[in-house]
């Protein structure tokens, strides 16, 4: 299945500017600002509201403020959840994202009546300069099997090619990239560019550089099926392009993104998007512009059985 009816959230509790990411995130602005986690707080509330509000099963839980790990907002990139049990924890390239990964959060997904057959850690690779940071650098068209992985430092394409091959999918390896300070330099994660929904995708096709690489992307989605909703790369600045599909208990579903991918749309992309599902958007002003991640970042889908 390619939404999930889940998803976990964690509650920030010292949310701010993390230097050790900024290095290749150029979507980070520091604010001065001393309210900026009860800022964050609050648009994180609120967006968990906008979700429970439409039957979306949200887990939240809240971060620890020892050890401090400025982005655990951003649960997607150091864990994944599938549908056989299996629970994957990632190699992150920020040291102070590591410490993100937290056992205790398992045990809360098995008290909230969630299965875990197997623990698969590949955070070693970390001791290779190796990286691959979950659904942040990886997206996933579960239903055709395919994973789309745009190379990055975030992203080691040995480590994904090793990944898709011991889980079953298909790698398609591409390079984009984003201007950022007057340089043509390579976006982060590869889910700020583009989003896989159950029938259309939505990309940033001016981001691929390579003539070739941009075709044999595009050759992909339409083999799979699946509408290409394209998106302009100042829509990606306004994050248009980190969004994720979910569904409710009654299979009700909906396209995720925040407010100012929202008002970067035209009438038409929105239209094309709502032919197929219902739009939720909430302000992350605050956890955008500090954090550079925005609504698919925040959330980790549990495709987890559930227990018998």
């Amino acid at each position: 299945m390619q939404t999930a009816s889940a998803v976990l959230m964690v509650e920030p509790v010292a949310f701010g500017y993390n230097s050790q990411t900024a290095e290749n995130n150029y979507f980070q602005i520091e604010q001065k600002d001393a309210d900026i986690q009860s800022k964050a707080l609050q648009e994180f509330n609120n967006f968990v509201a906008k979700l429970k509000s439409k039957g979306v099963h949200v887990i939240t839980v809240k971060d620890t403020l020892e050890p401090h790990s400025p982005d655990s907002i951003f649960p997607n990139n150091w864990v994944s959840f599938h549908n056989d049990g299996k629970v994957v924890l990632y190699p992150m390239f920020a040291p102070n994202r590591r410490v993100e990964r937290r056992t205790d959060i398992l045990e809360i997904l098995k008290d909230n009546g969630f299965e875990i057959s197997e623990i698969d850690d590949l955070s070693h690779f970390e001791n290779q300069e190796k990286f691959l940071e979950g659904t942040g650098s990886m997206i996933f068209d579960h239903d055709h099997k395919i994973a789309y992985g745009s190379v990055s430092l975030r992203l080691d394409e040995e480590l994904f090619r090793q990944f898709c091959s011991k889980f079953g999918f298909r790698p398609v390896v591409f390079h984009s990239y984003q201007n950022a300070g007057g340089e043509r330099l390579p976006i982060y994660h590869t889910n700020v560019m583009m989003c896989v929904a159950d029938k259309f995708v939505v990309i940033c096709l001016e981001c691929i550089d390579d003539e070739l690489e941009c075709e044999k992307v595009q050759e992909v989605i339409k083999s799979s099926g699946k509408e290409i909703i394209e998106i302009s790369e100042d829509q990606l600045q306004q994050f248009a392009g980190n969004m994720l599909q979910v569904q409710n208990n009654d299979g009700d579903k909906f396209l995720v993104m925040s407010e100012s991918a929202y008002k970067s749309l035209t009438a038409e992309q929105i239209s094309a998007i709502e032919k197929y599902c219902e739009i939720i958007h909430s302000d992350l002003n605050t956890i955008e512009t500090n954090g550079g991640g925005s609504a698919r970042c925040m959330l980790a889908e549990v495709f987890l059985p559930k227990s018998k």
